[in-house]
């Protein structure tokens, strides 16, 4: 199974990922910011990456082109799971290198169906 980081302000969504992931086997490990995510890329390597947008610290833009500076993520699907819906916020994370976007509130269905598409 994989292992995959969620990256988001909300405990509880960080709780609702892990739950939902950890029931299809997968390991989760969670980060609260931008910050707290990119010093774990940087100590470990994951196979799926789901992050907010809006966070304190370092949002999900920059914490998406950060961690795509680093080789051994330059593949690494990167879902932004979020509440912004503008076109131009989409295009911003996709020319920083996000592979895809899911609007909460989401479903269970909705976050499997996403990571099936990336990960085994």
């Amino acid at each position: 199974m994989a292992k995959i980081l969620s990256v988001d302000d909300s405990q509880v969504i960080r709780e609702m990922i892990t739950t939902i992931l950890t029931e299809q086997g997968h390991e989760v490990k969670t980060a609260k910011d931008g910050v707290e995510a990119f010093r774990m890329t940087a100590k470990e390597e994951f196979d799926l990456i789901f992050c907010d947008i809006n966070m304190p610290n370092m949002n999900g833009i920059s914490f998406v082109s950060r961690v795509r500076r680093l080789d051994k993520y330059a593949n690494v699907p990167i879902i932004m799971l979020t509440t912004e819906s503008q076109k131009e916020k989409k295009d911003q994370a996709k020319t920083m290198g996000a592979t895809g976007w899911l609007l909460k509130p989401f479903t269970r269905e909705r976050i499997l169906n996403a990571i099936s598409k990336f990960v085994a």
